[in-house]
């Protein structure tokens, strides 16, 4: 019963690293990263497409980032779509592939990106501490019910919380390797 319940935990947890991990990759660096723009969506005969699913995406040098789209219809529409997202880049558009230049940060954007970071990894360690607090809750409805003893809700809740303390630590650790990764000039 109780390992269920950790099993359960762990996974949802992972899950919530994972998410972590997924919308730290989008914040723009001061290098090119094609997880910058994968994700795009991109308005494809009336369909709203991730551009990694139309495009091949190239890192040819630090600062560059080329999209060859597999259906030159589509160029347009990803020209539109990258202009119209919060990414602040322009792009470059020969008739065959985009070109995006990413530009150096400026001290004061690191600045308000570290903030977001500290957001975002705030938003993961709260959601782990809700996970944490819901496999609390069914221990604590199996004790009631006489489907474990106390002892065992005890220790439940010591496994409990030291997988809290190693998923919080993993995503603390994350966090900052992300915000190295935006202060790095």
């Amino acid at each position: 019963m109780i390992d269920e319940v950790l099993a359960e935990v762990r996974e949802r947890m992972k899950k919530t690293i994972e998410a972590l991990q997924d919308d730290l990759l989008t914040l723009r660096t001061g290098r090119a990263s094609p997880a910058l723009v994968e994700r795009l969506p991109v308005d494809y005969y009336g369909t709203p497409t991730p551009l990694n699913q139309i495009a091949s995406i190239a890192v040819p040098e630090p600062r560059l980032l080329v999209i060859r789209p597999w259906d030159p219809s589509a160029l347009a529409a990803i020209e539109r779509a990258i202009q119209k997202s919060d990414l602040g880049l322009t792009p470059s558009n020969d008739g065959k592939l985009i070109r995006l230049n990413i530009p150096r940060l400026t001290e004061e954007r690191r600045r308000d990106l570290v903030k977001l970071v500290s957001r975002r990894v705030e938003e993961a360690r709260v959601s782990v501490r809700n996970l944490r607090r819901d496999a609390l809750n069914d221990l604590k409805d199996f004790e009631k019910e006489k489907m474990i003893s106390e002892d065992d809700f005890f220790q439940g809740k010591e496994e409990i919380q030291k997988l809290t303390d190693e998923f919080v630590d993993k995503i603390d650790a994350f966090g900052q390797r992300k915000e190295e990764e935006v202060m790095e000039v």
